[in-house]
């Protein structure tokens, strides 16, 4: 459901909001080797304005789809080159708006977007939900999937990750975030208790460090050798 103006919980800012969701698929065996796949652009009242699949102009190693949604069906189909698919981007967002995602800046430099010229700025989801853990003395970050599911009830896809899901969850969380702080202190610290005592689910890279001999990234079990980013 599309969510009307007078849903939308008080924001700290007036300029308009949007969330970018990136999929990419393996085009080597190392957990770099990504090519962007499928974009998504959705507003602040959860409509889909964009939702284009991506060729890579490089061969797929693999298309991850368990854990993208993506096929190699979809992209024959309906793929495009990313540099159209950027400039469709490009001219649906505003270049005052701010961007919303989970560890949003990773979907930012997949698409070479750069703040002050394509967009004002940035909201990091991860970095918004993120809770003090007294046990550990450090902020515990958590994945946007186990946010949605305990905070929104959010289950799982069965038919796997969608950019344009992913993308909408995004916007909504935002929201869900600024409508907890405006109702004081009580609502926000009772969300955030219900994140450090829920049981986590392990991610995809977790539960298969390696997924069809490409490696997934999870630090502990990284085989690859390929140096990490972030």
């Amino acid at each position: 459901n599309i969510m009307q103006p007078n849903q939308i919980p008080p924001i700290p800012f007036k300029n308009p909001y949007f969330s970018i969701d990136v999929e990419c698929v393996a085009t080597g065996h190392d957990h770099n080797s990504r090519a962007v796949a499928q974009v998504s652009l959705v507003n602040q009242y959860e409509q889909a304005i964009l939702n284009l699949y991506v060729k890579p102009d490089k061969p797929v190693v693999s298309y991850l789809t368990p854990l993208t949604g993506i096929t190699k069906e979809l992209l024959e189909q309906y793929g495009i080159p990313l540099e159209e698919a950027v400039k469709a981007l490009k001219a649906n967002l505003p270049t005052n708006s701010i961007l919303v995602g989970q560890s949003i800046g990773q979907d930012v430099t997949w698409l070479g977007l750069k703040e002050g010229v394509d967009f004002a700025g940035l909201q990091d989801l991860a970095g918004l939900y993120r809770v003090w853990n007294p046990q550990f003395k450090s902020w515990s970050v958590f994945g946007q999937d186990q946010v949605a599911k305990v905070l929104l009830q959010w289950g799982s896809d069965p038919a796997g990750h969608n950019a344009l899901m992913d993308a909408i969850k995004s916007i909504r969380l935002f929201n869900h975030y600024h409508l907890l702080r405006s109702q004081g202190e009580g609502p926000w610290q009772q969300a955030q208790q219900a994140l450090l005592t829920a049981e986590p689910s392990p991610s995809f890279a977790k539960r298969n460090p390696v997924f069809e001999g490409v490696c997934m990234g999870n630090r502990r079990q990284c085989s690859c050798g390929a140096p990490f980013f972030s």
